[in-house]
């Protein structure tokens, strides 16, 4: 070997350990790194501001407890894929922590300590036979306060960032929310009247919503009057329930409370039956016409028009009912009863809600006004018009023959986030008008100064609008049962679930609203999954048209058997040469559809296993492959280059 050659090797030798220390070097470095890089294209592993934020303010050490059965013998595949995914995202907490936030991980064995200490957390094993049991939960505690999620159930992957930095809140605040509501029902339950009770002719008590009874467990709930005439500044959240007749003084106050950092929830309805009188002859809908509420000047300045005459009715999502017991039922579009193709699945408050039932509800329209941003949570199918509401009590059947769907999807319920202006730029509706002649008789008296009306909301605020105030009524979202003097309750639907969520949401941490129901880590081929797709369409059509085939050749023996059983009753049954060519032909019939079946599920395996293959083999050879094009043709360029020096 001459020395031009030993250099080369000795070079092209050197050039291999320089690049295998870099190589080892970058890894180290890297792993010591706090900032990371997420390259996923729904950004999986980035938490959203208001997480980092809640993080960032971590003062005390919080705990975090992580409980996962590590055995791959009992643990299912889909679960070690999500138990990954956990604890990169809670590395992602503690990046953000400040070192606040110690994670610990156990495997709980059975009958081991680490089980014994998830009992203790609150974290149970879910059985998945007779035997073997898996956990999958955490718990989190500061100091002497402790928050546990049970189990992390993979259905729920999409809000796991929220259920993780909801958690950490609940440890770190130390009073419940206060929530005010403020209603035209009585939603806290009805007393009835002493006079007419000595008379023996009073209702029985009215017990309070079942929803109030949830929220009290979780809540300070503080009822709010329809007249107040300001809204107390220590409530975290006010609800407001059905505000018929409303007055502009109280709309004003309500707007003064959102202005200053509070969140509203609003029920408006178009048709309140729960607040229908009700009638002589049983008959509701036959009754005088229920009362309908609004909120008008506040929506009026968000830029949103509440529809107060007119109700939704939707042909897909309308279902046969009955109205009285007895009474043969009837299709009535104007209750819906939504299903996830009406609900918004990437939004926190509705994506684990899939069925509702919502009664004449109004909608909304309009485009907000500027510096507010909406989201629309609930709407109608693109298979729904406006029907006038008295209308829609008398007959849902004569809506369905007049039925003309107007093209569009209407709002049902929305959110509102950004900054609002006031919809009283001239401050308190009565204040600076002519004093009646009652009050000039008291000018000895003090009065105070009105103070100083806000025009604009210093923080980005959040409202969220339902076009209806019946569904979390309890007649249509439980069913109620008195067992040995208790309240059993039982959920009919997704309505009180969903009215809680979106409590819970407004009600805690402001940032908890900003928290996004995130993608999940399930990547699916969607050429292989488009390729099954139509496969399955054309093998459906050819099954429908052999199993047609059979049918109709299964109907002309049964026909023949009839035909002469009424023929001769009694005698002995023998077939005739028609018969019997029917039955062969059905036979090869048979047998050439199971021939097909199988040809066709050959198929399309073999097709399915090739493009797998054939992804899986770019997935590994690729990059290696460009790699070494790419230093090919490096080591050309640098070769031309030499020769022609």
């Amino acid at each position: 070997m001459n020395k031009k050659q030993t250099d080369l090797f000795l070079y092209s030798s050197l050039g291999v350990v320089i690049m295998l220390v870099m190589v080892v070097l970058v890894n180290v470095i890297a792993g010591h790194l706090k900032t990371r890089i997420d390259l996923t294209s729904e950004k999986l592993y980035t938490l959203s501001e208001g997480t980092k934020q809640i993080l960032g303010e971590l003062d005390t050490d919080v705990e975090i407890r992580f409980y996962a059965t590590r055995d791959e013998k009992v643990m299912p595949p889909n679960f070690k894929n999500y138990i990954s995914h956990i604890e990169d995202i809670l590395d992602e907490y503690s990046q953000y922590s400040g070192g606040h936030l110690k994670i610990t991980k156990y495997n709980p064995e059975p009958d081991s300590d680490a089980a014994d200490l998830a009992t203790s957390d609150g974290v149970t094993g879910q059985a998945l036979s007779f035997d073997d049991r898996i956990y999958l939960g955490l718990a989190i505690s500061m100091l002497d306060k402790t928050v546990s999620l049970p189990f992390l159930d993979p259905n729920r992957e999409k809000l796991l960032e929220y259920d993780l930095t909801r958690a950490i809140t609940q440890v770190t605040v130390d009073d419940k929310p206060i929530v005010g509501v403020m209603s035209a029902l009585p939603v806290f339950g009805q007393q009835p009247n002493p006079m007419m009770a000595q008379m023996g002719q009073a209702p029985p008590q009215q017990p309070a919503w079942f929803l109030i009874d949830q929220l009290q467990q979780d809540f300070e709930v503080r009822e709010v009057p329809l007249t107040a005439e300001s809204i107390a500044a220590d409530l975290d959240l006010l609800v407001v329930i059905h505000p018929k007749d409303i007055t502009g003084s109280t709309q004003y106050a309500i707007d003064q409370y959102l202005l200053a950092g509070g969140k509203l929830i609003a029920f408006l309805d178009a048709m309140a039956i729960v607040d229908q009188t009700p009638s002589p002859n049983g008959n509701n809908m036959l009754g005088p016409p229920p009362s309908t509420s609004n909120l008008p000047e506040l929506l009026s300045a968000w830029g949103i028009e509440f529809e107060g005459s007119k109700i939704a009715a939707d042909r897909l999502f309308a279902r046969e009912i009955s109205f009285q017991r007895g009474a043969p039922p009837q299709v009535q579009p104007g209750i819906l009863f939504l299903d996830p193709k009406g609900i918004n699945a990437d939004d926190v408050i509705t994506s684990q809600i899939d069925q509702l039932l919502i009664p004449f509800a109004g909608v909304f329209k309009g485009e907000p006004a500027e510096g507010l941003e909406q989201t629309v949570l609930l709407h109608t199918s693109e298979e729904s018009q406006l029907v006038d509401a008295f209308m829609a009590r008398l007959s849902g059947e004569n809506i369905m023959k007049e039925f003309k769907s107007d093209e569009k999807k209407y709002s049902l319920a929305i959110r509102l986030n950004g900054k609002f202006k006031t919809a009283f730029p001239d401050g308190k509706p009565g204040v600076g008008e002519e004093p009646e002649e009652d009050d000039l008789d008291n000018d000895d008296k003090e009065t105070e100064p009105e103070a100083p009306s806000l025009k604009e909301s210093e923080e980005g605020a959040s409202v969220v609008l339902f076009a209806d105030a019946d569904f979390i009524y309890d007649n249509f979202s439980v069913q109620q049962q008195n067992f040995l003097g208790s309240r059993m309750v039982q959920l009919l639907n997704g309505n009180l679930p969903m009215a809680q969520n979106v409590v819970e949401q407004m009600a805690g941490d402001s940032r908890l609203i900003s928290v996004r129901s995130r993608a999940t880590m399930n990547r699916p081929f969607t050429k292989i999954r488009d390729m099954e797709v139509e496969a399955a369409k054309a093998y459906q059509a050819r099954i429908n048209e052999l199993e047609e085939k059979k049918r109709e050749a299964e109907q002309k023996i049964n026909d023949i058997q009839r035909t002469r059983q009424d023929a001769g009753q009694g005698q002995r049954f023998v077939l005739t040469p028609e018969q019997k060519s029917e039955l062969e032909n059905l036979r090869e019939n048979n047998k050439k559809v199971s021939e097909d079946l199988k040809d066709m599920r050959r198929n399309l395996r073999k097709d399915i296993d090739s493009l797998q293959n054939t992804l899986k083999w770019v997935n590994i050879a690729g990059m290696p492959f460009l790699i070494t094009m790419g230093g090919i043709f490096i080591a050309l360029v640098k070769r031309k280059r030499t020769a022609a020096r």
